[in-house]
């Protein structure tokens, strides 16, 4: 038998997942999420297969998961505010609760028509953020759905439009920088007026002529564990592997019906990480339509740049 040591820290990972967390799959959107706010704006159609969230003068919606997760591959398939969208913003993203929460973020932020949308990205752990990038995308939101993912993994966080990476930020925490692993989030969107500085520092306003503004969600996905035990931390009464077997809560994995060996596959992203096609992709991006990026920001740091901005060129 192995000694405890030598297991690899990834299985240990996975044991820990299993005691307190479960796999969740697709499914609808009446099973999956909860309608927040927006006094009838927002809306659930077709069975569950879309959902809708408008804005006009009067109040945004949003909407938010049912189920917190921690570690995962969410996707989720998103058609923008078409034509004159300049001040409205809609935002997707993962965070959870607390002073010092953490929070994963995409925010499109609208334009005039025929002006690109502008991706806002960020990452927050323990309640800090200040690490934005934004980027033109490279075709028109707005003429069809898109899939944008959250990969959220112990080593890294990678966001991506069709597949495509757009940003990666890795788990420094060696060099003190803070990385989201300790609390779950979950997945909320919004559609809200924000021309006091969404479209070109907010010189540009809200035309509510066009209202109602209206953006569309399908296809969602969340390849991800879902946290069960209703805190912020695992609790592992007993944990002992053997053989690929994980014993917890008085149960072997071996007997159950969802072994490390049948649920490996799912699991992969895990330790999933860019390979060097990825890698080519993400570097095209980031040259062609990153317009922002607070690691070459030296006047809003003039004390010195970020930790992690030194440290890699893909945080």
């Amino acid at each position: 038998m192995a000694s405890f040591s030598s297991i690899p820290s990834i299985y240990l990972l996975v044991a820990i997942m299993v005691s307190s967390l479960m796999l969740a799959f697709a499914g609808n959107f009446y099973q999956d999420f909860d309608i927040t706010w927006g006094d009838g704006r927002a809306n659930i159609l077709n069975n569950g297969d879309l959902l809708t969230l408008s804005l006009d003068k009067a109040s945004g919606s949003g909407f938010n998961s049912k189920n917190e997760y921690l570690f995962g591959k969410i996707d989720m398939q998103i058609k923008l505010v078409s034509g004159n969208s300049a001040g409205t913003v809609t935002a997707y993203y993962l965070r959870s609760e607390g002073s010092l929460w953490d929070e994963i973020d995409f925010e499109f932020l609208g334009n005039l028509s025929g002006d690109p949308y502008i991706v806002h990205t960020n990452v927050f752990s323990q309640g800090k953020g200040n690490r934005e990038q934004q980027f033109y995308l490279w075709f028109d939101p707005t003429a069809d759905f898109h899939t944008y993912s959250i990969l959220w993994n112990p080593q890294r966080i990678i966001l991506s439009v069709d597949g495509t990476p757009i940003r990666e930020f890795k788990n420094l925490e060696s060099i003190g920088v803070p990385f989201p692993k300790n609390q779950a989030m979950k997945i909320h969107s919004s559609l809200w007026n924000a021309d006091d500085w969404a479209t070109r520092g907010g010189l540009v306003k809200t035309d509510w002529t066009q209202a109602p503004f209206t953006a569309s969600y399908r296809n969602f996905n969340a390849n991800a564990c879902v946290w069960t035990s209703g805190t912020s931390s695992c609790f592992l009464q007993k944990l002992q592997v053997a053989n690929a077997c994980v014993w917890t809560s008085g149960t072997s994995s071996c007997s159950s019906s969802s072994s490390p060996a049948s649920t490996s596959g799912s699991n992969a992203w895990l330790s999933e990480e860019m390979d060097s096609a990825s890698q080519e992709r993400l570097n095209w991006v980031q040259k062609n339509y990153m317009i922002y990026n607070y690691c070459t920001d030296t006047k809003r740091f003039p004390q010195g740049l970020p930790p992690e901005c030194t440290a890699t060129n893909t945080s």
